[in-house]
């Protein structure tokens, strides 16, 4: 029986013969395309996946495009909205801030209430029911809540909470838990965190929270979807007209609205991530593969003089390498793509559920697929090209005769007399390496890479150390923060003095406003702060304090840099509550804030912008040990309390959500370098063996021992990695300086900053993986037959 073998050309022949002799060499270099399919596919396809999601779920709910805040209109005021050219739909309703008591909870949680018409939220931002059923339009008692809180708190149907309603206790009972495309990022106002134990959403009854808040025929609250033709700055502008007579704060547009924000910038990084770290990969695969075939037009060199002499062509040899760099790395793409549907379905559906996404469609669209052939045959043939070149520029005379003797002379050691101090092996690796100096830095470089990707996995861990560092022991030092319902009096702070447990209290005030300088403008909360308080400072990312100025504001960078202004500018600032005052104000300083997106003044200023007296928003509470439980308490019961908020509870929050999404992608991470470090060792080691393999067999007939022989092989390849240490260290400051300058992050914005854990662990794992690909060397040096490769090559 004919086998398949025998029916192909001798080419192919030889390119299985080739395939099976380097077969180990080919297993890393597949491994490491696959680990680079892998990461693209995986975060191309969760991109993809979470936009088509994200995308789906507002328009089967009806996401809105503008939305604006008043204080109180007349429902008879919807039709004159309505007539706004370019307005599609319209949906008002009743909005407001309630204190909730939790029974799992020693402290007041905060609800924002939301009217619903009818069985459902209305025309907009409509409800996806998780579990239980709408809330009865005739049972005023009957709520919604949200899911992201409901489950945080261990919330069901049919449970009950009680919740202060303008002033009044009222008994809640929870008909379902629901979801809304409005609130996918759920946050109370102020925070830079979500924070589902002690923040959730309420949907209620249109009469009864109407009724609750002397809002019948009237609302507070307009959201409105635009038809396709509509400017949304024009739109904008004549709402605002039409709202300013009840107090409205000012329209902004969905690119402004605050959940839909934080989604597209977590999507952005996520886009850009898929970018970078493939490309690693591929640089690896590029110099994997042009390592091997260097290596084999090097041994091979009579073979091709022979295939030339027998009439093969330049082109014909050309493509047999060529195929044999594509053969190596296909079973890579295929292994790949399946593991990058696995990693992609597990990472959507992590996204998912913290996005809270009720409509999941995962997908890898047909292009992914392509792109990652596409991609990864073009960096085999780019690694395998230069090798290519060599071997059609060989001349079949010159390719049969006997390569040249290495030109030996003495080395640095010697001539500096170093020798002495020395045994031999070293003075062995040190002479090959300085031999081969651009081989050597080019293995280095390659494990370098494996070192680079661990350093930006485990600066993550460093960065958001340094923020918490920043923002929970620097920026916030209070131990409650108090907001109000309405602005209160500068009295209430002596109130709030005489609570159970309060030692000190400062207060601050809160404005909405919108900046403009020129064309550009930006809505920001302007606060107002004590100059002289503590509690509450303003910190940038090198740890510099920076000084409220009694006239002036400081204004992050984020926002500096949207509106085109440096400190010094004129700015003006359009207060969007009240009496709407616009004044004129210098910009004091920049600071590059860690978090948010802060906008600060000194409160006297503010208070005087304002044309107010002593008025606020809040406070800050340091409190005794021991009395939280008393305060909180008495907190529950002040009508005027809107919120209590604890910075532990904040960054008890944020370590559990950064916690699993930084673990799961570091481990990848780690996981992925391992492999490179192990593919780049490992193919280094044996092409070593293979080069130097009468050598090595020489040193053992003259009575080298297993162990000094491996000493000498493999030597080399620990020194080769230690060297690549600086230099994977140096690429992955770099990528991480890119990262940083890259990723548009506007709530979180990661600070430069590397710990030494990060260089001695990115360095231990890599060697781990070299030592893993040395013992597989050791084993195949064991088993290396003196007689056989001591022959003479014919």
């Amino acid at each position: 029986m004919v086998t398949i073998l025998e029916k192909l050309s001798p080419l192919n022949k030889k390119l299985v013969r080739d395939l099976d002799h380097l077969r180990g060499q080919v297993i890393a270099t597949a491994l490491v395309v696959a680990c680079g399919v892998a990461s693209f596919v995986a975060m191309q396809a969760t991109y993809d996946s979470l936009l088509a999601s994200r995308d789906v779920y507002y328009s089967l709910y009806r996401f809105s495009d503008v939305f604006v805040t008043l204080k109180r209109a007349p429902e008879s005021l919807a039709e004159e909205i309505r007539a706004i050219p370019g307005v599609a739909e319209v949906q008002t309703r009743v909005v407001a801030n309630v204190t909730i008591d939790l029974p799992n909870l020693e402290e007041p949680a905060q609800g924002k209430l939301v009217s619903m018409t009818g069985t459902h939220i209305g025309i907009l931002n409509d409800l996806y029911v998780l579990r239980g059923n709408p809330a009865d339009p005739d049972k005023t008692d009957e709520v919604m809540i949200s899911g992201a809180f409901a489950d945080a708190n261990k919330l069901n149907p049919g449970d009950s909470l009680n919740a202060v309603i303008n002033g009044r206790w009222r008994k809640l009972r929870i008909s379902g838990v629901a979801l809304s495309p409005e609130y996918i990022y759920e946050i109370r106002p102020g925070d830079i965190f979500p924070d589902n134990w002690r923040f959730g959403i309420i949907w209620m009854n249109r009469r009864a929270v109407a009724a609750a808040f002397d809002m019948e025929n009237a609302f507070n609250d307009v959201s409105l979807t635009l038809s396709p033709e509509a400017g949304e700055t024009a739109v904008i502008e004549r709402l605002d007209d039409i709202l300013e007579p009840f107090g409205g704060f000012g329209a902004y547009g969905r690119p402004d609205q605050f959940s839909h924000r934080f989604v597209s910038n977590e999507l952005a990084e996520l886009e850009v991530f898929g970018t970078f770290i493939p490309a690693i990969f591929l640089v690896v695969t590029a110099f994997l593969l042009h390592m091997i075939l260097s290596r084999l037009v090097g041994i091979e060199r009579e073979q091709i003089g022979l295939l030339k002499a027998f009439g093969y062509s330049s082109r014909a040899i050309g493509a047999h390498y060529l195929k044999l760099a594509v053969a190596a790395i296909l079973g890579g793409i295929v292994l790949g793509i399946a593991l990058g549907a696995w990693i992609g379905s597990g990472m959507t559906a992590l996204y998912a559920d913290f996005f809270h996404f009720p409509i999941l469609a995962f997908d890898i669209p047909a292009m992914v697929y392509v792109w990652s052939f596409v991609i990864s045959i073009l960096s085999a043939s780019i690694g395998a090209i230069f090798a290519v070149r060599k071997a059609v520029a060989t001349q079949p005379a010159e390719a049969m005769r006997p390569e040249p003797p290495a030109d030996f002379r003495a080395g640095f050691m010697e001539r500096l007399g170093f020798q002495r101090y020395f045994s031999t092996e070293v003075r062995m690796i040190v002479r090959n390496l300085s031999r081969h100096p651009f081989k050597a830095l080019l293995s280095a470089f390659g494990i370098s890479l494996s070192v680079s990707l661990l350093f930006l996995g485990f600066y993550f861990y460093d960065a958001i150390n340094r923020l918490i560092e920043i923002q929970f022991g620097m920026v916030q030092k209070e131990d409650v923060e108090v907001t109000f319902n309405i602005p209160m009096p500068g009295r209430t702070r002596f109130d709030l003095q005489n609570l159970p447990g309060v030692e000190r209290v400062e207060t601050y005030r809160a404005v909405p406003v919108r900046l403009r300088l020129g064309n550009h403008s930006r809505r920001a909360a302007l606060m107002g702060l004590q100059s002289e308080g503590t509690m509450r400072t303003i910190v940038d990312t090198n740890l510099r304090v920076v000084r409220i100025p009694n006239e002036g504001v400081v204004v992050s960078k984020t926002i500096a840099d949207a509106l085109g202004v440096k400190k010094g500018d004129i700015v003006s600032v359009e207060v969007t509550e009240g009496a709407r005052p616009v004044r004129d104000v210098r910009v004091a300083d920049v600071v590059e804030e860690a978090l948010g997106l802060g906008v600060y003044m000194d409160l006297a200023a503010l208070n005087r912008l304002m044309r107010e007296s002593s008025t606020v928003s809040g406070a800050f509470l340091t409190v005794r040990d021991g009395s939280s439980d008393k305060l909180f308490s008495t907190l529950k019961n002040i009508p005027a309390v809107a919120g209590v908020s604890r910075p532990q509870a904040a960054l008890d929050s944020f370590n559990e959500t950064m916690a699993q999404t930084m673990g799961t992608s570091t481990a990848f991470l780690i996981g992925f370098a391992c492999i490179i470090a192990f593919g780049v060792v490992y193919n280094g080691a044996r092409i070593a063996l293979s080069e130097r393999g009468r050598e090595l067999a020489s040193l053992r007939v003259l009575g080298y021992t297993q162990r000094e022989v491996g000493v000498i092989l493999l030597g080399e390849q620990a020194m080769i990695t230690a060297w690549a240490a600086p230099m994977g260290w140096t690429v992955g400051f770099l990528l991480c300086l890119l990262i940083t300058k890259v990723v548009d992050a506007e709530i979180i914005r990661l600070p430069l900053v590397v710990s030494a854990r990060t260089f001695i662990y990115s360095f231990l794992i890599v060697a781990l993986a070299a030592l893993a690909s040395g013992f597989l060397v050791a084993w195949r040096l064991k088993k290396l037959d003196l007689v056989e490769v001591l022959k003479t090559r014919e």
